[in-house]
C-alpha cells in the first residue's frame, strides 16, 4: 500500500484529511478488509503527521465501523461483510436445486466481472500472489480431496475479485465465501463423474489465469464465463441423477477421477 504525506485543504481537520486518504485506499483496494495498518509511529511518519493527529483520525474511522482494533494491537481494515449473513443461503443450497442454480447464475455476474476488472486493473503484487495461489492448485488425478480442492479453488477466485480493485465487488466476494467454498464443493462432486471432467477444469482455470496473467481483459471474461456454464451444465445435470441432499453436505472428503 502507499500512504502520501498529509495535505490540508483549507478549512478542514488535519484529522480529516488522514482519515479520508485511509479511506480512499480503501475504496481504490488498496486497504482490504482485515488487513493491519502500519503501527501508530510507522503510520505518522509515512503520512508526514503528528501521533495526536492519527490518532484522533484513527478514532473517528473506528466510530464510523471502517476500522476495528487489531487483536495484535494497533488497527485493521473491519470486514464489514460477516459471512454470517450467508448461513441460510447455505442451508437452502443443501437443500433446493433452484438455490444452488441461482447461487451460480451469481457466480458467473461475479466472476464475470472479476476477471475482466482483475486483467485490467491488476498491479504487480496482485499478479504474484495470484500466481502463488494458481500453484497450490492441486492438479494431480490421484488423491483427489473434494474439500481441500474446494477450499483453493474458492481462494483462487476470491484473489481474482481482490485484484479487481472494486470495493463492492470484493466485499459482496468476500460476504459470500461461505456459499462460494460451498457451491464450488458440489461443483466438484459433479465434474468427479464425468469422464475428462477435472482435467477440463483444470484447463478451464488455467485458461483464466493465464489471460489474467496477460492482462487480455477479453479474454477473461471470457474464459470466466465458459468456467462458470461447464459448471452450471455439470451441476444440474449432477442434481437430476442424484437430487439436491446429497452434494455439498460435507461428506465427500474422498473422490478419485
Amino acid at each position: 500500500m502507499t500512504f502520501e504525506t498529509v495535505t490540508v485543504p483549507p478549512r478542514l481537520r488535519i484529522s480529516d484529511a488522514i482519515a479520508e486518504q485511509i479511506e480512499r485506499l480503501i475504496v481504490d483496494g488498496m486497504l482490504r478488509p482485515g488487513e493491519a495498518l502500519p503501527s501508530e509511529r510507522e503510520l505518522a511518519k509515512r503520512l508526514g503527521v503528528s501521533r495526536p493527529s492519527l490518532r484522533e483520525a484513527l478514532l473517528k474511522m473506528e466510530v464510523r465501523g471502517l476500522l476495528q482494533v487489531h487483536r495484535g494491537g494497533g488497527f485493521a481494515v473491519t470486514d464489514v461483510t460477516a459471512q454470517t449473513m450467508t448461513d441460510p443461503l447455505v442451508h437452502l443450497l443443501n437443500s433446493y436445486p433452484k438455490a444452488t442454480d441461482d447461487i451460480l447464475e451469481l457466480r458467473l455476474g461475479l466472476e464475470s466481472l472479476s476477471a475482466y476488472y482483475a486483467a485490467l486493473r491488476a498491479t504487480d503484487a496482485d499478479l504474484h500472489k495470484l500466481e502463488k495461489v494458481f500453484g497450490l492448485m492441486d492438479r494431480s488425478p490421484r488423491k483427489r480431496n473434494v474439500r481441500r480442492e474446494a477450499e483453493r479453488d474458492a481462494e483462487f477466485h476470491l484473489t481474482i475479485a481482490e485484484a479487481s480493485h472494486n470495493v463492492a465487488l470484493v466485499h459482496v466476494m468476500r460476504g459470500v465465501f461461505n456459499l462460494l467454498r460451498k457451491t464450488i464443493q458440489r461443483a466438484r462432486e459433479a465434474v468427479y463423474e464425468e469422464q475428462g471432467g477435472l482435467a477440463l477444469i483444470d484447463a478451464q482455470h488455467r485458461a483464466l489465469f493465464d489471460a489474467i496473467m496477460a492482462r487480455d481483459c477479453e479474454a477473461a471474461r471470457e474464459a470466466a464465463q465458459q468456467h462458470l456454464g461447464f459448471i452450471q451444465t455439470n451441476v444440474r445435470a449432477y442434481i437430476r441423477r442424484h437430487g439436491a441432499d446429497r452434494p455439498g453436505d460435507g461428506r465427500s472428503d474422498k473422490a478419485s477421477a
